[in-house]
């Protein structure tokens, strides 16, 4: 698609991504629901902290309401509160102004449907068609008709009401530190984890507008690995800027990253009964050593393409509980829909609870491979994947790793990057062949200047 990714329609705000997008997707989502609504249709609309979130806010509300549409508003949310309002509270679908882990000049559109799943393919490709119509022949609401905006702040309490039902026992005496990217996290996770009884330190805290993911956050984790060494804490949680991703730190400082939380959790959910099917769904940028740790406890798993939207499939189509990325978007398909950042930090907190030890050592099972992944920013994704030469130079590191490590050359779904990754058994020979594959690129002209 032109406009839509595998996370909804992201650019940089004000030019590639403009207010008049952000009208035309209000102007179309407000006449097609509302064409499917015996009323008024109901959109709910959530934001992150970056400076453009506001103008794309205003933009929306002027397209979906000049067609008909009645308009909640939640505010600075997380991405998850936005699916979490929509599926309990039967709205029409929503929309999550936010770029995720991008810089702040970035911005984009996520649209949900009304069970709290990202917006299906064929109703993305119908907003793009009507955004580059030449002809706008959506009729604008007339008199009683006109939408108006609600302030919804309401929704928001009720998703962190919601977090805190989820917790089974107290926090008391544990000191955990969070970095909430200056992102939308600062308004939510702070408040659940201290009146659960814990002893809350906070950075990231101060947003202003153009400082979200600047040095902090779930993109930058040695920021939060020091703090946490630095005042003694027992576990730290960073989230990204519209906080469905978590990454954490446990108590000696060390990374655990997607592939070590799904590994935790899928151990604490197998140990209770509750991993259903025995599976747990990863895609295909998994640590091998995820696989190698999984076969030896007995748990299957599942791989799928990148994106946690292919997770989400994987889960629904085949009722698995547990699944998520490397990246920290962890879905927990009893509790949510989608990755939820503040929800994985809580049920860290269970496994680390129940199991009465620190995440230093329940993680000792889990043996990760070096992995280097380099990005190369290129002029024409497809055409630099297609060349033969890059082809060639890929299949010679895959004949010299054989079965001690993989190389994988994939699409950014949201920027435009070819993104090179190795494992293998030293950091020296990831770095190597990465590089190898990289020079490729630059040699053949795919690199963008």
């Amino acid at each position: 698609m032109k406009y839509f990714g595998t996370d909804g329609f992201r650019g940089e705000a004000g030019n590639t991504l403009t207010v008049r997008h952000a009208y035309r997707v209000g102007r179309f989502l407000g006449w097609y629901f509302g064409n499917k609504s015996a009323d008024k249709a109901r959109i709910i609309i959530g934001k992150d902290t970056r400076r453009s979130s506001y103008m794309f806010e205003d933009a929306l509300c002027a397209g979906l309401t000049a067609s008909g549409a009645d308009v909640y508003l939640l505010h600075v949310t997380p991405t998850p509160s936005v699916s979490y309002v929509v599926r309990t509270e039967k709205f029409d679908c929503g929309i999550m102004i936010s770029a995720s882990h991008n810089p702040y000049y970035d911005n984009g559109l996520k649209v949900i449907n009304g069970k709290g799943h990202k917006m299906e393919a064929e109703v993305e490709e119908k907003i793009e068609a009507y955004i580059d119509s030449e002809v706008d022949d959506i009729p604008m609401a007339t008199r009683e008709n006109i939408g108006c905006t609600i302030d919804y702040a309401i929704g928001r309490h009720r998703y962190i009401g919601y977090l805190m039902s989820l917790a089974t026992r107290s926090f008391k005496n544990i000191k955990v530190g969070l970095d909430c990217a200056n992102g939308s996290s600062y308004s939510v996770a702070k408040g659940v984890f201290d009146a659960l009884g814990a002893q809350t330190f906070a950075i990231g805290m101060n947003p202003d507008g153009t400082n979200i993911n600047d040095n902090c956050g779930s993109t930058h984790i040695d920021n939060l690995q020091k703090f946490v060494v630095e005042n003694n804490l027992d576990v730290g949680f960073a989230y990204d800027g519209d906080a469905d991703r978590c990454l954490a730190v446990d108590d000696k400082g060390q990374v655990i990253d997607g592939d070590a939380i799904l590994y935790l959790c899928g151990c604490y959910l197998k140990d209770k009964g509750e991993l259903n099917n025995n599976t747990v769904v990863t895609t295909i940028m998994s640590n091998m050593g995820l696989y190698k740790a999984f076969d030896k406890v007995g748990i299957s798993y599942e791989k799928t393409s990148v994106g946690d939207k292919y997770v989400n499939a994987n889960m629904m189509q085949f009722g698995h509980s547990l699944g998520g990325e490397q990246s920290g978007h962890i879905i927990f398909s009893k509790y949510a829909v989608t990755g939820d950042g503040v929800l994985t930090s809580l049920m860290l907190m269970e496994v680390m609870l129940e199991k009465k030890e620190k995440l230093s050592e329940l993680r000792k099972g889990l043996v990760i491979y070096p992995q280097v992944l380099k990005n190369i920013r290129v002029n024409d994704k497809p055409a630099a994947r297609a060349d033969e030469d890059v082809i060639e130079a890929v299949k010679k590191v895959e004949q010299a790793l054989g079965e001690n490590g993989r190389i994988l050359l994939r699409e950014s779904g949201t920027e435009p990057v070819i993104r090179v990754m190795v494992e293998a058994e030293t950091q020296e020979l990831c770095e190597r062949y990465v590089d190898d594959v990289i020079a490729v690129l630059k040699a053949k002209g795919h690199e963008a200047k």
